[in-house]
């Protein structure tokens, strides 16, 4: 693992070029993707290097995306530098204080940190999408939940059906593909592990947003599911509640947007469940697969809603108890 924070090579001529020669360089973070961060310091000053490999990645999206998060009033890395050829962006640091662990550190804080999540949401929505983004509606969500089928389901030894999978989801989502709200900027990953906490910024300008080059034009509910049903951390079901309740009082959205939320939380859980099988198998990331018991529990309680009926119903055919969570708990 040391050896895969070990800066690139072409790093100093970089900085050296865009004012930051002589600087150390010391790992910070790396991610599901090729992306890997480190924290740049001089003088007293820092900033934080990202090396997204070409052609592995290609940066542009997210350099796009932070200038129109920052023009829309929210908290988006500034871009410093950037050289696309090698993949190297300079980026201004936020700092240490995430939110997953303000959260683990004081829990009592964690309705009052929700809300605010939640607030920067309504402001986000309340905003036409942004220009140029792919859309993120019914032929999208069912071809991310064939990670299931690809990939969880053949790692447990499941041959499932796979024409009643994309039958029984199409119940589920179409009719929210066709509820007429949004389309809004969906940022895919809003989550309590992308989310620092700025010292100095007030209101939603507080929480400086990561991870977010893969937006997509889509329905208002998805993030919301994404940060209220977090994949890497539980979060109370009655401030799941109290959240849904007050972005409905903020937004004016209608009742019926709870049945694109429950929709769209099965539909994310069940996408997130063939992408962490997927990292273990192809990428040899196995620490994802610890996060499997959280992501069938919240799957579980999504679908006993009743517009889940037809997918729960599949699950229930296909998927025995003991190729859920439990095939996941370690005795």
């Amino acid at each position: 693992m040391a050896s895969t924070m070990i800066p690139p090579v072409q790093a100093p001529d970089f900085l050296a070029a865009h004012g930051w020669a002589g600087a150390e360089i010391r790992p910070l973070a790396g991610d599901a993707s090729f992306r890997r961060y480190f924290r740049v310091h001089r003088d007293g000053e820092t900033a934080v290097l990202m090396d997204a490999p070409p052609p592995h990645e290609d940066p542009r999206p997210f350099v796009a995306v932070a200038e129109w998060l920052a023009h829309a009033g929210l908290s988006a890395p500034c871009v410093l530098a950037v050289d696309y050829e090698q993949g190297l962006l300079l980026l201004d640091d936020f700092g240490d204080q995430r939110l997953r662990e303000t959260l683990d550190a004081t829990p009592e804080r964690e309705r009052a940190l929700y809300a605010q999540a939640t607030d920067l949401l309504v402001h986000l929505h309340a905003l036409p999408s942004m220009p140029g983004l792919k859309p993120h509606a019914l032929e999208e969500w069912l071809g991310e939940i064939t990670l299931f089928t690809d990939w969880y389901c053949p790692a447990l030894g499941l041959d499932v059906d796979k024409d009643g999978y994309r039958d029984a989801w199409t119940e589920a989502l179409a009719p929210v593909a066709a509820d007429g709200l949004g389309p809004v900027t969906v940022l895919r990953d809003y989550h309590a592990e992308n989310i620092m906490l700025i010292t100095g910024r007030e209101g939603i300008r507080h929480f400086g947003l990561l991870d977010f080059q893969d937006a997509l034009a889509g329905h208002p509910a998805y993030d919301l599911v994404s940060v209220l049903e977090d994949a890497r951390r539980d979060v109370t079901p009655s401030v799941e509640r109290e959240m849904l309740a007050r972005y409905l009082e903020a937004t004016g959205h209608p009742a019926g947007f709870e049945r694109a939320y429950w929709a769209l939380a099965a539909q994310r859980n069940t996408r997130i469940l063939g992408v962490f099988t997927r990292l273990w198998k192809r990428d040899n990331k196995p620490h994802y697969t610890s996060y499997q018991p959280r992501m069938w529990g919240l799957l579980e309680r999504d679908l006993e809603h009743p517009g889940l009926a037809p997918v729960k119903a599949w699950f229930d055919a296909n998927v025995p108890p003991e190729k859920r969570a439990a095939a996941w708990i370690s005795e």
